[in-house]
């Protein structure tokens, strides 16, 4: 008879449900009940989502939260290395995205370790798709320093950012995130706030940072997530005008030329009209 190779251990990571149950992957039951270890952010919420889900209890339930992150990291990946199945859940959402994880993975990967997901809900992706703002490219920012001074810098980074952009934040700071974000982008900049995503008591609100840093003011709860409208993008107004002018040269009328151009380059069509005017003369 052949040797029987090593056994392979498997790392997991598991999207919870953000608010409703009923939005779990129906693999995501499966992975808990196969599991030989599975590392929950908290404990107690597991507990909580086994039953929802009509799991069984898993072979073994450890901690596994920013407290303890690096010395249980060192510990599962050693369990995974001799052949465990390691099941990462934090309290919502995908593991490693602004919850632990992230670490476990590094050394996973480093040993040779596969690395696997179950998807599932995402309170990013949610509050885009419902954000009404452009999605087409966007970046991911998460929390924001709480300190202002620390806060006011990253903000002045993001100014001329033209990907939408998608925050995390605590509702008793919510007014102070979006008073901050009128300041360093502009009262009238577009955004959404999003709370409690899926919940029963899910609510959207749209509008220019200003007034929506008015509403917030009166006081907001639940979890929050905030999607922001990238700065607008000038075009190179040289390179806009000699596009204009093939235009006019093909016939086009003037006004309807710099429309186009404007429309097709991001350049400014008042700005544009007032260069291509200037031209022609």
């Amino acid at each position: 008879m052949g040797e029987t190779g090593p056994v392979e251990g498997v790392l997991v990571l598991a999207g919870t449900p953000i608010g409703d149950v009923d939005d779990a992957a129906p693999r995501l039951r499966q992975e808990l009940e196969r599991a030989d270890v599975v590392a929950a952010e908290d404990t107690r919420r597991l507990q909580r989502l086994l039953q929802r889900l009509g799991a069984e209890q898993p072979a073994r339930v450890v901690s596994y939260f920013e407290g303890n992150e690096v010395a249980r990291s060192e510990q599962l990946v050693e369990e995974l290395a001799a052949g465990a199945r390691v099941l990462v859940v934090t309290d919502a959402g995908m593991p490693s995205v602004s919850d632990p994880g992230y670490r476990l993975v590094r050394a996973a990967v480093a040993r040779g370790i596969r690395v696997t997901a179950v998807p599932g809900p995402s309170a990013v992706l949610t509050a885009l798709a419902v954000s009404g703002l452009p999605v087409d490219r966007f970046c991911f920012e998460g929390f924001l320093p709480r300190k202002g001074g620390e806060r006011a810098r990253r903000l002045a980074e993001l100014a001329a950012e033209p990907r939408t952009m998608v925050f995390f934040e605590a509702p008793h700071r919510l007014a102070a995130f979006l008073t901050a974000c009128a300041e360093a982008l502009g009262g009238d900049r577009p955004a959404a706030v999003c709370r409690e995503l899926t919940k029963t008591y899910e609510e959207v609100r749209r509008g220019p940072l200003a007034e929506l840093a008015d509403w917030a003011a009166e006081g907001v709860r639940g979890e929050i997530t905030v999607v922001l409208q990238g700065a607008e993008q000038q075009g190179d107004e040289a390179s806009a005008l000699e596009l204009v002018r093939e235009l006019i040269a093909d016939g086009v009328r003037l006004s309807d030329a710099v429309a186009q151009v404007a429309a097709s380059t991001g350049t400014r069509r008042n700005a544009l009209y007032r260069a291509a005017v200037a031209d022609q003369r």
